[in-house]
């Protein structure tokens, strides 16, 4: 009998942070799961208990990673109703402040034992290798598979001196990705172009949101105004996630959209000045404390407003679609997966903006279809992910043992001895930045260092 095919799924963050790097691996490790045909380990950041007070909402911390794998297996399992057979495993990680991100500690190639690395799938995967310093994930695994979530680029040129910065991300963005990726998955055409890549949206919905999205439907059937409130936005409140291009239009558009109340739900790190500038506004707009987008209380908006061109595949975006609602959007590529949509509305400026906003407000939605429904599960997703990923061509055998300990190959080929060079390159240059997991987080992980400078590391084998 073959053996099952192995993936570990690597990511950048886990619960309960709620970004999209945490939710979306978590999800596709459940669904590639579901039907046994494979072995999936999802494997996520352990953050010492000072990260996990900063990072961690609502004051949850975990004492050790066993309590935070339970919290994470009963989210999933109450929201998809799953019986979730994955495998969950930690590395060490840090949250940078000045980045607002998780970074990998170590070598983080040695959380998959030698025998098993078959596939690894890399969500984020310039964010994994930036610093990466350890084994070539090459030639660690058989195959290579990068998703690209986010949109660093545009990011990066909010900053000061952004764009030259951005010129220089691009190109380690573009120098990481080829050294250690076989092929790479861009969720939209948003995302910065990389060697051997393909654009597809391999990402689905919480199933709960097309729970609420069939209700709708049914209720569509039995009354004429299932949706009874006008228009909102949810999300992070940074400027950076759409709320500075929405309080634009709607400040240039007072006038035109006289009379429009729009609700605004979250927290972050911009809420004070989103709430004063909200203020200054002639139109009704209220500023609340940040919510999950299920909660009931948005489940009778009609209209969810969107003008971000920030993000990749905005989940927000396919919750409110998944619900029943009409989305306005900018006629952005971000959004080219959501136009296939009845209910999905996008405007080019300011002018179109105030027509589709003043029109989707005097009409109901249009009924999900069930096709509809299908593309924005997780089982259409995950389709879509094992067609892109071309997990049917993976390479009949691995790279020999000797090989995997050796940077610079024996090979003839001028294109491998060229990425073997740039391998070296990078390993060199991050044993002079690559951080390190510190001694309780070792401890907590049950970690063997066989290198405490480099923090290269062995998992603990029981006697």
């Amino acid at each position: 009998m073959n053996k099952k095919q192995h993936i570990a799924i690597f990511t950048t963050a886990s619960l309960p942070w709620m970004t999209g790097t945490a939710v979306n691996p978590l999800f596709r490790a459940a669904y590639l799961a579901k039907d046994g045909c494979r072995k999936v380990t999802l494997v996520i950041p352990w953050l010492s208990k000072s990260d996990q007070e900063h990072v961690y909402p609502n004051d949850i911390t975990f004492n050790s990673p066993k309590e935070q794998e339970i919290y994470v297996r009963q989210w999933i399992e109450q929201r998809t109703e799953l019986s979730c057979t994955f495998n969950i495993c930690f590395y060490p990680g840090k949250f940078s402040r000045s980045k607002r991100s998780i970074l990998a500690l170590g070598d983080i190639t040695e959380s998959i034992p030698d025998e098993e690395s078959d596939i690894a799938v890399l969500e984020e995967p310039e964010h994994l290798t930036w610093y990466h310093h350890g084994k070539r994930w090459k030639l660690k695994f058989r195959l290579v598979i990068g998703i690209v979530h986010t949109n660093y680029l545009e990011y990066v040129k909010r900053e000061k001196n952004g764009r030259a910065y951005a010129f220089l991300l691009k190109y380690i963005n573009n120098w990481v990705v080829d050294i250690y990726c076989h092929k790479v998955i861009r969720l939209s055409g948003a995302t910065q172009e990389l060697p051997r890549s393909t654009i597809c949206n391999v990402h689905g919905v919480n199933p709960k949101f097309l729970e609420i999205g069939m209700k709708k439907k049914e209720q569509q059937k039995l009354e004429s105004q299932a949706f009874t409130k006008g228009a909102y936005y949810i999300g992070k409140m940074v400027w950076s996630k759409g709320y500075k291009e929405l309080l634009n239009l709607l400040q240039d558009h007072q006038n035109e959209l006289d009379g429009l109340e729009v609700d605004l739900f979250g927290t972050g790190e911009d809420s004070d000045q989103i709430q004063d500038a909200a203020k200054e506004l002639s139109l009704t707009i209220r500023v609340n404390p940040g919510r999950d987008h299920a909660d009931p209380i948005f489940h009778d908006y009609k209209v969810f407003l969107n003008p971000s061109t920030t993000d990749v595949v905005c989940t927000t975006t396919a919750e409110a679609l998944a619900m029943g609602k009409i989305v306005i959007c900018a006629d952005h590529i971000s959004n080219e997966f959501f136009k296939q949509f009845a209910n999905c509305r996008t405007f080019k400026d300011g002018k179109s903006f105030v027509e589709v906003t003043r029109q989707a407000l005097t009409e109901q939605p249009a009924p999900l279809t069930d096709s509809e429904m299908h593309e924005l599960s997780w089982d259409a997703a995950t389709s879509r992910f094992l067609e892109a990923a071309e997990l049917n061509k993976i390479p009949d055998q691995k790279p020999t043992k000797s090989d995997s300990k050796s940077f610079m190959s024996s090979s003839l080929s001028f294109n491998k001895m060229s990425e073997d060079a740039s391998a070296f390159m990078h390993f060199v240059g991050t044993a002079l930045v690559s951080p390190v997991p510190n001694e309780q987080q070792i401890k907590e992980l049950g970690l063997n260092i066989t290198s405490k400078k480099h923090g290269f590391f062995t998992r603990k084998v029981a006697s």
